[in-house]
């Protein structure tokens, strides 16, 4: 569906049209409630554009499960337990589209949305409308970091951010210098890496995860352990968990652990946390031993948690040992002479920044990120959708973002109820 219709009017407005959007799309249809989704782009738009050629899903396929959607059954997926590829994730999306057929209104921008008396104006690149209710569901991650001290790069440098990176040949001749080890820096720097590029890499405070431990995929024994089912009020760490970053592991082929320290060890020279830029030299942290090892406490505190689960279930799972480090730095380079070491090229890989600057309304705490719950935010009618640890781990992945959309489906529909019975 494209296009302005002839009635600006709307029970629901659905801002952004990823697997969010079209998860709520889906339940609201099922409840006869009448909605737009706008997106700005199309269907699929940041997995096609926005990711590199060798991308695929860190979660398997069975985590898959947009509502009325099945990954085997109406996907026709093959490989429960594989890792999508980019295109793959593409076609999955369309076809889902294709299952239900959405009011979705592509090639609009949504400009402006305000709350006024009575629900809330939206300006969009197709004209204004006026809506009872919005859910945004644009997610968490809207533009790339880039630290202002880029600035400073020698202008002959190739400088690009994680969505612009697509494979190792777009890329001038020379070393390459990646900043940032969180699943993007880690599996970016891997696929240079192999492709024979000499990667020099500033390792942030990402954790990791083991893939296979114990005869068993770890995401089969944190779903059985009941891990992903514990919602963001029964986490230890309350809301502060939203704040950390995503565990580096990989989906590629057919799924593995990520190790730093054997990326060193095979020729690739690691650094601390990035600083700043001056003279043509990039400064680094001295916390490289640090973060290494913090992020082996994390892959072993998993291997610890999937073994209280086996003991206490009394489960036949063979024995397997805990990790030891294959790599340690004898020393920790704090410096990198751009010209000297060759690099021609920087990917900044440190993360994303939330943007609602077009939302005007009173939900935002001080660091500008919306305050909800479960979703439902202070101001009447308005709704987030898809953003981490909404709920439960699961809540911006293809994995719960639909147990999520159920939960605002109902919301929305005992609103519209009220405001028909007022």
């Amino acid at each position: 569906m494209n296009g302005p219709l002839n009635n600006p009017q709307l029970p629901v407005a659905v801002i952004g049209g990823g697997q969010a959007g079209l998860s709520i799309s889906w339940h609201l249809k099922q409840l006869g409630i009448e909605h737009r989704v706008f997106e700005r782009h199309g269907v699929a738009h940041e997995w096609r554009h926005a990711r590199w050629d060798s991308f695929c899903l860190v979660t398997p396929n069975w985590q898959c499960r947009l509502p009325g959607f099945d990954y085997a059954a109406d996907f026709g997926g093959r490989d429960p337990k594989g890792f999508m590829l980019k295109d793959e994730i593409v076609r999955y999306l369309e076809a889902y589209v294709a299952s239900f057929d959405p009011p979705l209104l592509t090639g609009v921008s949504v400009e402006r949305v305000r709350a006024v008396d009575g629900g809330f104006d939206i300006r969009t690149s197709s004209g204004r409308w006026h809506a009872a209710q919005v859910i945004v569901a644009t997610g968490g991650y809207h533009r790339p970091i880039v630290p202002r001290s880029a600035e400073r790069l020698p202008p002959h440098i190739v400088q690009i951010d994680a969505c612009a990176y697509r494979n190792p040949q777009q890329l001038p001749d020379g070393a390459v210098l990646v900043v940032g080890t969180g699943q993007s820096g880690a599996q970016i720097a891997e696929d240079l890496h192999r492709a024979g590029r000499r990667v020099h890499l500033a390792v942030g405070t990402a954790p990791r995860s083991p893939r296979v431990y114990r005869g068993r995929e770890v995401t089969e024994w944190l779903t059985d352990s009941g891990y992903y089912a514990i919602t963001l009020d029964q986490h230890p760490q309350k809301e502060t968990v939203r704040e950390k970053t995503n565990h580096y592991l990989s989906g590629r082929d057919g799924g593995k652990a990520i190790d730093l320290r054997q990326f060193a060890a095979d020729g690739m020279q690691l650094y601390g946390r990035f600083e700043t830029i001056a003279d043509g030299v990039v400064h680094f942290a001295p916390d490289l031993r640090r973060n290494l090892d913090r992020a082996d406490d994390s892959y072993r505190g998993i291997q610890t948690a999937v073994d209280a689960y086996i003991a206490a279930n009394g489960i036949d799972a063979p024995a397997e040992p805990h990790y030891v480090p294959v790599w340690e730095p004898q020393t920790e380079p704090l410096t990198l002479d751009l010209t000297a070491a060759g690099i021609s090229s920087v990917i900044w890989c440190i993360g994303f920044a939330s943007d609602y600057q077009w939302l005007e309304a009173p939900v935002f705490d001080g660091r500008g990120q919306p305050v909800q719950t479960r979703g439902v935010t202070p101001v009447e009618g308005l709704y987030f959708l898809g953003l981490p640890w909404q709920n439960t781990w699961g809540s911006g992945r293809f994995a719960d973002v639909g147990a999520d959309a159920a939960y605002l489906a109902q919301q929305i529909a005992k609103h519209q109820a009220a405001t028909a019975a007022a």
